[in-house]
C-alpha cells in the first residue's frame, strides 16, 4: 500500500460500543409499528444510514407513516437515550488516536449517524478533540456499502483515498473503505452483530493491535 497519511475511523461499534444500545432502541421503534425483527435481521442494518434502514422497514412492512415521521421519531428517541446514557470510548481507542496526534497523522471521522447524534456521542466520550473532520449519514446521498463517506472524509482530509487506513466494524462499512481503494483494517466487535470482515485487509480484535501494527510498520 502507499504511505499512510491518514486515519477514517467509523463510529459506532469502532470508537463507542454502541451498537447493542442502538439495536434495543430500533427493536423499541419497530414495536411501536408492529414490527419484530431477530438479531440476524438487525445486523444487515448495522453500518447503513438511518434513511437506508427505515426506507427498507417502511417497505418491507407497508407502513403508512412518511419516512420523515419514521425517521424523526426514532432520532429523538436516540438522542434522549444518548444523553442520558454517555458511551464510554472503546477499549484502547484514546491510546491510538493519541499516537496518530502526536505522529502528526489526520484523522477523520466517518459516520453513517446523524451529524447531531455523531456529535453528542463524541463529545460524550471525550474524543471530538482528536479528529480533523467528520463526514456523517445527512452528508452523503449514498449509504455505505456505497465508498462516497470515505471518499468525502479523504477529500476533506486532502488526501488521496489510497493513502487513508479506514476502522470499520461492519460488512458494509468493509465494501465501502475497498470500494474506495482504501487499506481497511476491520474491527472484530461481537456486540455488531453477525458481522462478515474477509474482505478487510487486516482484521484486529482491539485497538492496541492496529497502534503495535501502524508504529512497527
Amino acid at each position: 500500500m502507499s504511505t499512510i497519511q491518514g486515519f477514517i475511523f467509523d463510529m459506532d461499534g469502532v470508537l463507542v460500543d454502541s451498537e447493542p444500545l442502538y439495536m434495543e432502541q430500533e427493536r423499541d421503534s419497530y414495536a411501536r409499528h408492529g414490527v419484530v425483527l431477530d438479531e440476524m435481521s438487525l445486523s444487515r442494518f448495522v453500518g447503513t444510514t438511518q434513511r437506508h434502514m427505515w426506507s427498507v422497514i417502511k417497505a418491507e412492512y407497508g407502513l403508512v407513516e412518511s419516512l420523515d415521521c419514521l425517521m424523526a421519531e426514532h432520532h429523538q428517541q436516540l438522542m434522549t437515550m444518548l444523553a442520558s446514557v454517555p458511551l464510554p470510548p472503546m477499549p484502547g481507542v484514546t491510546t491510538l488516536l493519541g499516537a496518530l496526534q502526536v505522529a502528526g497523522i489526520p484523522c477523520a471521522v466517518a459516520s453513517s449517524s446523524p451529524r447531531e447524534l455523531v456529535e453528542l456521542v463524541l463529545r460524550n466520550a471525550g474524543l471530538h478533540l482528536f479528529f480533523n473532520e467528520t463526514v456523517c449519514g445527512d452528508d452523503v446521498e449514498r449509504s455505505k456499502p456505497h465508498p462516497e463517506i470515505f471518499l468525502k472524509a479523504a477529500m476533506q482530509l486532502d488526501i488521496p483515498p489510497s493513502s487513508c487506513v479506514v476502522i470499520e466494524d461492519s460488512t458494509h462499512g468493509v465494501a465501502a473503505a475497498k470500494a474506495a481503494t482504501m487499506f481497511c483494517v476491520g474491527l472484530l466487535n461481537p456486540n455488531s452483530g453477525q458481522q462478515d470482515l474477509s474482505a478487510a485487509d487486516l482484521c484486529v480484535h482491539q485497538h492496541s493491535e492496529i497502534n503495535h501494527w501502524f508504529f512497527r510498520r
